[in-house]
């Protein structure tokens, strides 16, 4: 049997009904990862994968059926601690560091069944937009590999996309999940700010960075994040609300809903095979009988410098913890001692970080400094602000907002690497949603000319993400695009 390309319910359905074992599945998965291993979406395979996968085997039927996620196989992106495992959030400056815990959302999923299969590659300390400044080297999109998965979770959802898992977790600081989701034609989801712990998830923007799922079918994001949600007492941040039952409840009737289009957006620039899908989903919704309204985000477009000025000062707050003194990479000092500790600091973080995590901190570090803080980072809070207000103003108007992920489908390999300005423009639709601390849902929508995948994203008020599953559901069962590149089953 062939179930490389099985949803992950599929999976524990067949596991439950014994047609199939965990054992099996995981050894099929390990297989494609091997076969693909060009794509360099993998940065470290679980050589415990099988063993957990046979104490799976061995439950009880009673046991098995309380398992949400009964051995479905998940690639989890190398910025989430797995006890045990290898993780470098692709960085020279944890090569080698093994945690001695495991973030909580992973807890939550091994509890509920999942077998992490391998860590996936990203960008250093998920700082980019293409997958391009990992310290392991690019990650190639599945269905061209000319081109970019996207980023930072490029890895996790080029390994969706190529079938090495049915499931892979990613975060989103500022479309982390959904731009790459949207690039690799998988259904990527950022939940409401506080929904999952990030209690073992390594910091980049603390008020921004939430974990989520990517998964080939909108009903399986909504089923795993059921599992990962929920209160953390490890992390002040995370929300108390109840967790709701998501999977169970979509209902692909849009007849009801009102959703919005801010006028804004259409005024960005965006290539013809974008607005094209984009137009094509709005003439869908109409025809599901939606009620689509014009609504007005007048500040979004101050969204791309609010969001590099807060996220890259909070960078370099977290990041000032990797020193080489306590853990982690540590510069040659025994042909030439250190001169003192600004000597010894500068080296060591010098020779660990990447160009594009010290360009961040550079900027953020400036953003707090003294003469500039007022004038820069306090300010662009205070937009911060009102950009959240203008949602809040605009969910009292629609049901959900509905826009493009980015500006065009993904683009090549070394393309926009050298212009950060470019490659921060891309991000015009996604960021303004960790900005305001609302969920958002990349569902793929159509094709380029080239044969690319196009997502289109959904936005919703805070702790709605039921209203994203619907829509997006009825959009997948109306469209029901083919969920994998030829060539990769």
């Amino acid at each position: 049997m062939n179930y490389l390309g099985l949803e992950a319910s599929h999976i524990r359905e067949l596991i439950l009904k014994k047609e199939i074992t965990s054992t099996q599945v995981v050894e099929g998965f390990l297989d494609q990862i091997e076969r693909h291993k060009d794509l360099n979406a993998i940065v470290n395979v679980n050589e415990k994968s099988l063993d957990r996968a046979k104490s799976i085997d061995s439950l009880t039927p009673e046991q098995a059926m309380e398992k949400k996620l009964l051995g479905v196989p998940i690639i989890v992106k190398d910025l989430i601690c797995t006890e045990g495992l290898e993780t470098t959030a692709a960085s020279k400056m944890l090569d080698g560091f093994i945690p001695p815990y495991s973030a909580t959302l992973i807890s939550r999923l091994e509890k509920n069944g999942a077998i992490v299969l391998a860590k996936a590659n990203l960008d250093e300390f998920a700082m980019g937009s293409s997958n391009e400044t990992s310290f392991y080297g690019s990650t190639l999109n599945p269905w061209n590999k000319e081109y970019v998965p996207g980023g930072s979770s490029g890895g996790s959802a080029a390994a969706l996309a190529a079938a090495m898992a049915p499931v892979s977790i990613g975060t989103d600081t500022g479309g982390s999940i959904r731009q790459p989701a949207h690039f690799c034609g998988v259904v990527g989801l950022k939940p409401t700010y506080g929904r999952i712990s990030r209690y073992g998830v390594i910091a980049f923007a603390s008020s921004f960075d939430q974990a989520g799922p990517m998964t080939t079918s909108v009903k399986d994001a909504a089923l795993v994040c059921e599992v990962m949600s929920g209160y953390d007492p490890h992390d002040g941040t995370s929300s108390e609300r109840e967790v709701p039952s998501w999977s169970e409840s979509i209902c692909s009737d849009v007849s009801k809903l009102t959703i919005g289009i801010p006028k804004e957006y259409m005024e960005f620039e965006v290539d013809e095979d974008t607005r094209k899908v984009f137009n094509s989903v709005v003439d869908l919704l109409k025809k599901g009988g939606a009620n689509i309204v014009e609504v007005s985000l007048s500040l979004v477009k101050q969204a791309i410098p609010v969001y590099y000025l807060i996220t890259s000062s909070e960078a370099s707050s977290n990041l000032s913890r990797f020193d080489g003194v306590r853990y982690g990479y540590r510069a040659d000092f025994k042909s030439q001692p250190a001169e003192d500790l600004i000597d010894f600091y500068g080296r060591t973080r010098g020779l660990g970080f990447g160009h594009e995590v010290k360009r961040r901190i550079m900027l953020g570090t400036f953003a707090l400094s003294s003469g500039y803080y007022d004038d820069y980072f306090q300010k662009a809070c205070r937009v911060r602000r009102l950009i959240q207000n203008e949602f809040l103003s605009a969910f009292g108007q629609c049901d959900a907002i509905l826009s493009p992920v980015a500006t065009s489908a993904a683009f090549k390999l070394k393309e926009k690497v050298d212009d950060p300005l470019a490659m921060f423009a891309n991000d015009i639709f996604t960021t303004s949603a960790n900005l305001a601390g609302i969920p958002a849902l990349s569902v793929p929508a159509g094709f380029s000319s080239l044969g690319l995948p196009i997502g289109i994203q959904l936005q919703a008020n805070h702790f709605n993400e039921q209203v994203l599953f619907d829509i997006g559901s009825y959009v997948e069962k109306e469209l029901n695009l083919k969920k994998r590149a030829d060539h990769v089953l």
